[in-house]
C-alpha cells in the first residue's frame, strides 16, 4: 500500500510540474507572438513614414525594433521591449530597453525605435553588449499614431542607423541620454 501511495504521489507531482512547464511555454510563446506583432506594426509605420526604409531593412544584416513608454521632466526615464532580427539566420532575439536622460525636457510618450545594422558584427555586438548614448533635441506630438515630430541629435550605436517615431504623447526638450539594451532571459 505504501509503495502505491508513493507512486501515486510521484505521478501527481510529475504531472503538476509538467503542466506548469507547459503553461510557462504557452505564456512564453504568447509574449513572443505579441512582440512580433508589435514589431510588424512598427515596421509598417516606419515604412509609411519613410518608404526607403523597407529596402534598407531588407538588405541589412539585421534590424531591431523597440516599443518604449516613458516620461520626463528635467530627468526622464523610459523602458520597453523589442526584438533583434538577423536577416541571414532569420533568428529573433528578444530584448529589453531602458533609458535615462537629463536636460531641459518634459513630456510623456510612447515611441517606436528602429535600428538598422550596417554590419553583421554590429548586430552581434548589439545583441551581446547592447547599449547606446544619445544627445540632442526633439519636439514631438502624436495621438493614435498620427502626429509630427522634429529634432536633431545623434546616437552612438556603431555601424547602425537609428530612427524614432512618436506613437502617442507629447515631448519636447534637449537632453543627454543613456540607453541600455539586454537580452530577455525569459523569452529567448
Amino acid at each position: 500500500m505504501k509503495l502505491r501511495d508513493l507512486f501515486v504521489s510521484g505521478a501527481l507531482m510529475f504531472s503538476l510540474i509538467a503542466s506548469g512547464a507547459l503553461a510557462a511555454d504557452a505564456d512564453k510563446a504568447k509574449k513572443q507572438a505579441e512582440i512580433r506583432k508589435v514589431t510588424q506594426a512598427a515596421l509598417a509605420d516606419f515604412y509609411k513614414a519613410e518608404p526607403k526604409l523597407k529596402a534598407d531593412v531588407a538588405k541589412a544584416p539585421g534590424y531591431a525594433v523597440f516599443s518604449t513608454y516613458g516620461m520626463s521632466f528635467l530627468i526622464g526615464g523610459a523602458g520597453g521591449k523589442g526584438l533583434v532580427h538577423d536577416n541571414k539566420t532569420n533568428k529573433d532575439t528578444f530584448m529589453h530597453q531602458a533609458q535615462g536622460s537629463v536636460g531641459l525636457q518634459a513630456g510623456i510618450a510612447e515611441n517606436r525605435t528602429l535600428i538598422i545594422f550596417n554590419t553583421a558584427a554590429a548586430l552581434n555586438q548589439f545583441v551581446e553588449k547592447g547599449w547606446g548614448a544619445e544627445a540632442g533635441g526633439n519636439v514631438g506630438a502624436a495621438v493614435e499614431g498620427k502626429g509630427a515630430s522634429g529634432g536633431a541629435g545623434g546616437s552612438i550605436i556603431s555601424n547602425a542607423n537609428t530612427y524614432t517615431l512618436t506613437r502617442t504623447g507629447l515631448q519636447a526638450g534637449v537632453a543627454l541620454a543613456g540607453t541600455k539594451f539586454w537580452k530577455d532571459k525569459d523569452l529567448n
